[in-house]
């Protein structure tokens, strides 16, 4: 029996995914943030909760909408799914031939009093839900996020340029990542240990020749040199065929990416998805403040590591805990940085929103390749804009 080939291990391992714009759970988040755009850009005070399921020939959204826009919610899902790629009828989902099923109601009066202000119990907007909410960041890349899922995004955003540009024209919109990152005894990403890349393909590609193609033109170009060397494996299309893939190959839903959205694995998370959601939800405007706190920890080096947990209760203001986990690597007390964020950040979902400009249609961009660690001016949660302030009430030079 042949041995299996596997490399040898000094440190240990962690491994992140990622999945391309077209991987089916990824359409419907799109979806469901394209519409949540066109609905802001109309009536900056919409409320959304949009929910999105794709199938063969067929997109249902669902959800609850109470807003002053007029949209056409059709267009929205026929002109997202083009702008992906899916435009070829024979592969069982394009954009044109696909039937659009839309049952929307308005938000619960129950839910609405408690995050308007001037109503409900608080007269302070509040949480439009229960619920714990995550930040994370940490040194390992220039964006403070884990090496291993930066990398997993790379390798997929870099599928789809290449898909889209026709680099590589036999490329279909479907596809995944794996990145695996080997650590020293110090926690230090020591070399990339495996990376795996699975993408949907049109038939007639040979395995050999698409298995070199995007190693050569996908993976290598995405991939520090210094963690590559001769024992990094490489896996792709392990089953050798890909071909039937996205809504016909598997239905997708809205939020079921979690971990793919925030930090692969690295960190701890709520459960509550992003995708469809307006900023009221804390689901979502709440996890983007967490990043933002604990990505101005760690840039202003109070600690190579940071998790932030929130939590809140519907309808109340102010969070009902807040949570520093640096892992040990604080400079300075947890509880000393606890309390620094509580004065300095606002917290509440009203001041979050007003702190991060959460008003503005800029939704669709986050729901793909993640919600972190990009550059874009309108992820406002990525700026490190709070470290003097930090470092000044940490007492800190």
């Amino acid at each position: 029996m042949a041995k299996r080939k596997t490399a040898p291990l000094n440190g240990k391992l962690f491994t992140s995914e990622s999945v391309t714009m077209g991987h089916p759970d990824k359409v419907s988040d799109q979806i469901s943030d394209s519409i949540l755009d066109a609905m802001l850009a109309q009536d900056p005070d919409s409320r959304v909760a949009c929910e999105t399921l794709v199938t063969t020939g067929l997109v249902v959204v669902a959800g609850e909408i109470t807003s002053k826009a007029n949209v056409d919610i059709q267009q929205i899902v026929r002109d997202t799914i083009k702008k992906i790629g899916y435009t070829d009828p024979h592969i069982g989902f394009d954009a044109e031939n696909c039937a659009v099923m839309i049952t929307l109601d308005k938000q619960s009066p129950d839910i609405s009093q408690g995050v308007t202000s001037g109503k409900g119990l608080h007269k302070e907007q509040g949480a439009g839900d229960q619920g714990i909410m995550f930040g994370y960041a940490c040194n390992e890349t220039k964006s403070l996020m884990p090496l291993s899922i930066s990398l997993a995004h790379a390798i997929t955003n870099k599928l789809s340029k290449v898909r889209l540009s026709k680099k590589l024209p036999w490329l279909r919109p479907d596809g995944k990542s794996q990145v695996t990152i080997e650590y020293d005894e110090k926690n230090k990403p020591l070399r990339i240990h495996t990376v795996v890349v699975s993408t949907q393909h049109e038939e007639h590609i040979k395995h050999g020749k698409l298995k070199k193609e995007i190693i050569e033109k996908v993976i290598m170009p995405c991939l520090p040199k210094k963690l590559v060397d001769k024992k990094t494996i490489f896996h792709v299309n392990p089953t050798g065929r890909f071909v039937t893939g996205g809504p016909k190959g598997d239905c997708g839903l809205t939020g079921r990416k979690i971990i793919v959205d925030t930090y692969g694995g690295h960190g701890s998370h709520g459960g509550g998805a992003f995708s469809g959601k307006d900023p009221s939800k804390v689901d979502r405007s709440a996890s983007y403040m967490a990043r933002y706190v604990a990505k101005n920890i760690v840039a202003a080096k109070l600690a190579t590591s940071c998790e932030v947990q929130l939590s809140y209760a519907i309808g109340v203001a102010e969070p009902v805990s807040v949570l520093v986990d640096t892992n040990g690597s604080s400079v300075i007390d947890e509880k000393d940085i606890t309390r620094i964020i509580r004065e300095i950040f606002p917290l509440t979902p009203a001041g979050i929103i007003k702190c991060l400009d959460l008003k503005k249609p800029i939704y669709y961009a986050t729901a793909h390749n993640g919600h972190f660690g990009k550059s874009q001016k309108s992820f406002t949660w990525e700026k490190t804009d709070m470290v003097e302030k930090l470092r000044k009430k940490a007492g800190l030079k």
